[in-house]
């Protein structure tokens, strides 16, 4: 005998069969309607429930909080932080309802991801991303774009520079606030505003995929007395960004270790963005360090289109960095009590994201800003840019990604 077939109804249906028992009782609904009466009294029991739903609503599986106290308590908290115009991330609101779980002695609350997803959708609470400042675009943009390009693409040719010689250098202000650039609100609710950056990542890679060690400055007088990775070049000045004697120090330190840096023979090229302390690198007192290598600065108003760092390759390494500080933020030993994370661990974190950038998002940015051809010798295929546990599909719209044009703002500043 073959199984039968169950049937699933749309919630505007199962209202009819309501209404229709109420004037005429259970059983006559469920013969006008060809149901089981079983099936009206559970309806006319999920009433309230299905005139809330959308009409083409079929099912409340999976729907119902098992602790509705602390999904309560945790949703007046949201409103009363967004009320105060605080930005509520999700991995706020995971620490806050463990916490709230173990004043309400609930056993065996994970909090996890999967967790904060139905949470949001059981309480229509969305995600808003903080929206970018429109960079305004000179009139002539793309005679400027074609111009640069060209010039560029003449200077590689005239003195022979490969890709692998082609440098793109610039710097990420970061930010330690909680919370991050996501945050959780109702759909009227407006974006909050960046914080002030309180170090920066220098990051600098070549066109034919290969990057450079990292470099961060930290917005202190003096460095911190810790043991920071050997990969990481470390700096500090009052306002945590690149200056003349840290633009120095990373053609010193970090930008001899491109390939054949140490040759005078061998042309190169390094591309930059026209902020003031990069334009020091044509000073006399930089130009010993460029050796054989000729500054190109990017014209104001064309970096979105011209520096390959800005075409995935930051989004890329910010999104790494955020999964590793939500990994340290919500596991065992520091979930709901927000200890700050060291100088060093943050540099280690920054190490590791930009290792797992890979090799093929770097050498596209390159083909896409017009400095190296849209494949490159040697790679011939991609890397999985998403983190292990990062949710995919609908979940991961919820929660959303960092872009170049935001800043991870996912750290607490140390005292």
């Amino acid at each position: 005998m073959a199984p039968v077939k169950r049937q699933a109804y749309e919630a505007q249906f199962k209202l009819q069969a309501i209404s229709y028992a109420v004037l005429n009782g259970n059983r006559a609904a469920a013969k006008e309607f060809h149901i089981n009466e079983s099936m009206v009294r559970k309806w006319r029991k999920q009433e309230s429930e299905l005139r809330q739903a959308k009409e083409t609503k079929q099912s409340f599986r999976g729907n119902k909080a098992r602790w509705p106290q602390l999904e309560d308590r945790l949703e007046d908290w949201i409103v009363e932080e967004r009320t105060a115009g605080r930005s509520v991330s999700t991995v706020a609101i995971r620490l806050k309802a463990t916490a709230m779980a173990q004043d309400l002695n609930i056993q065996h609350f994970q909090g996890g991801p999967s967790w904060c997803f139905r949470f949001m959708k059981r309480r229509r609470l969305s995600i808003r991303q903080r929206a970018a400042a429109a960079q305004q675009l000179p009139e002539d943009y793309d005679q400027k774009l074609s111009v640069f390009r060209r010039h560029c693409c003449n200077k590689m040719a005239d003195r022979k520079v490969p890709p692998h010689r082609v440098t793109s250098m610039d710097e990420l202000p970061l930010t330690f606030h909680v919370p991050m650039k996501s945050t959780a609100e109702d759909a009227e609710a407006g974006a909050t505003a960046h914080d002030a950056p309180v170090f920066s990542v220098v990051l600098g890679c070549h066109g034919d995929g290969q990057k450079l060690p990292p470099m961060v400055i930290w917005k202190r007088k003096t460095l911190p007395k810790e043991a920071f990775p050997a990969g990481v070049v470390v700096r500090a000045n009052q306002r945590g960004r690149m200056d003349e004697e840290d633009l120095g120090a990373w053609l010193r330190e970090v930008y001899v270790r491109r390939p054949d840096g140490h040759s005078h023979a061998a042309p190169s090229l390094l591309v930059c963005t026209s902020t003031h302390a990069h334009l020091a690198a044509a000073t006399a007192e930089n130009r010993a360090e460029l050796l054989s290598s000729e500054l190109v600065i990017i014209p104001a108003g064309l970096t979105k289109a011209l520096q390959p760092l800005d075409m995935g390759v930051a989004r890329a390494f910010k999104g790494k960095l955020r999964a590793a500080w939500e990994r340290w933020v919500t596991d065992g030993e520091h979930s709901g009590r927000q200890r700050r994370a060291s100088h060093a661990t943050i540099c280690e974190w920054v190490q590791d994201a930009w290792a797992q950038v890979s090799a093929v998002t770097v050498a596209r940015a390159f083909a896409k800003a017009g400095f190296a051809a849209e494949q490159t010798p040697g790679i011939h295929s991609d890397t999985d840019e998403r983190e292990d546990g990062v949710l995919a599909g609908e979940e991961a719209w919820q929660f959303g990604s960092d872009t170049e044009d935001e800043d991870f703002d996912g750290l607490m500043e140390e005292d």
